[in-house]
C-alpha cells in the first residue's frame, strides 16, 4: 500500500463514529498524492471507501479543492472581458433529455463566457458531448459559443479518481468536488467568474454551501435535473446564490401542483435533444420557464460579484 497515504487512513479508515476528519492541509496533501498516480490501485480504493463511508467535512473539501486547483491545467480561454460561467456536467441524463448545453447557449448570448467541463462517470447515459456532435450541426459558429473541455484535459488524476467509480461500483469525494471546482482559480479570471453547481439529496446542499464559504467562491446551487446543474424545466426549484461566499438568495422553489408540463422531448435521444435546443435557441420554441429564471439569476449573480 501507497506508505504516504497509510496515516491519513488510520485516521479517516475508522467508520463513521470512531474516524478523526483531516484538517485543511491534510486533506490537500492527501488528496494530490492520489492525483500524482500512486499506482497503488488497493491505497486509492481504501482512501474513497474510508471517505465514502466518513462523509466529508467542508475543511477536508476545501483540501480536496485545493489540491485539485493546483493540479489543473489551465483553459485556454480568450480574457475578452466577458464575466465566465463554469457549467460542470458529471451526471448526464437517464430519463429526461439533457438540456445543460441549453443553459449554456442561452447565457453565451447573454454575453456571458461560458466554460462546459465534464467526464463520463456511468454507464448508460447521454453526456453532453453527445448532444454537442448534433448540436453543432445544427448551429451556425460563433467565437463566443460555449467552449467544453473533458476533465482528462484539465487534469489526468481527477479523471482518474472519477473512473474509480466503475471499478469500486460507488461514488466518491471526487463526484461532489468536480461540482465545486473552478478551473479559473488562482488565475486572473477568477475575480469575474462563478459556478453552477447542482446537489441531488438535501444533505448535500448544506455540505456545498458550507464549503463555498469557506473558500469564499462565487457560486449558483440548485437541485439540478438528474444532477445535471441545469433547472429542471418543469418545475422552478430553489436558487441559492454566493459571492465570495456570502449567501444571496435569488429564487425560492415553486410551491404547488403543476398546472401545464412544459413540451421538451420524450425520450433522452441526443439527436433529438439536440434539434429541441436548436428550435428554442431559433425562437421556434419558447424558453422553460425554471430555465429562464436560471439564466435571469446567473446575470443578477454576476453583476453582484461585479459590484
Amino acid at each position: 500500500m501507497h506508505e504516504s497515504l497509510i496515516p491519513y487512513l488510520k485516521g479517516i479508515g475508522r467508520g463513521k463514529e470512531g474516524a478523526r476528519p483531516m484538517t485543511r492541509e491534510e486533506a490537500r496533501d492527501a488528496w494530490q498524492l492520489l492525483l500524482q498516480d500512486p499506482h497503488d490501485d488497493m491505497a486509492v480504493g481504501a482512501f474513497l471507501l474510508a471517505m465514502r463511508v466518513k462523509g466529508e467535512t467542508r475543511e477536508e473539501m476545501a483540501g480536496f479543492l485545493d489540491a485539485t486547483h493546483a493540479d489543473l491545467r489551465r483553459p485556454d480561454l480568450t480574457e475578452d472581458g466577458r464575466f465566465v460561467v463554469v457549467i460542470p456536467s458529471y451526471n448526464g441524463a437517464r430519463k429526461l433529455p439533457l438540456l445543460t448545453p441549453l443553459l449554456a447557449w442561452l447565457l453565451a448570448r447573454e454575453g456571458l463566457q461560458v466554460l462546459m467541463h465534464g467526464h463520463p462517470t456511468e454507464d448508460g447515459r447521454v453526456t453532453v458531448p453527445q448532444v454537442l456532435e448534433p448540436l453543432r450541426a445544427l448551429l451556425p459558429a460563433r467565437s463566443d459559443d460555449p467552449v467544453w473541455l473533458d476533465t482528462a484535459t484539465l487534469s489526468p488524476g481527477l479523471a482518474r479518481i472519477l473512473d474509480a467509480r466503475r471499478r469500486m461500483g460507488l461514488r466518491n469525494s471526487a463526484h461532489s468536488l468536480v461540482k465545486l471546482m473552478n478551473p479559473l482559480q488562482n488565475t486572473p479570471q477568477q475575480a469575474r467568474s462563478l459556478v453552477i453547481g447542482s446537489y441531488t439529496h438535501p444533505e448535500y446542499a448544506v455540505s456545498m454551501a458550507d464549503t463555498i464559504a469557506l473558500m469564499q467562491g462565487n457560486a449558483l446551487l440548485l437541485r439540478g435535473t438528474e444532477g445535471e446543474v441545469v433547472a429542471d424545466a418543469r418545475r422552478l426549484r430553489q436558487l441559492d446564490g454566493y459571492v465570495r461566499g456570502e449567501p444571496v438568495r435569488l429564487a425560492d422553489a415553486q410551491a404547488g401542483s403543476l398546472t401545464e408540463l412544459p413540451q421538451i422531448p420524450e425520450t433522452t435521444d441526443p439527436v433529438a435533444t439536440a434539434r429541441y435546443i436548436a428550435d428554442v435557441l431559433a425562437g421556434k420554441r419558447p424558453v422553460p420557464g425554471p430555465i429562464a429564471r436560471q439564466v435571469e439569476a446567473v446575470q443578477t449573480l454576476a453583476a453582484q460579484v461585479d459590484a
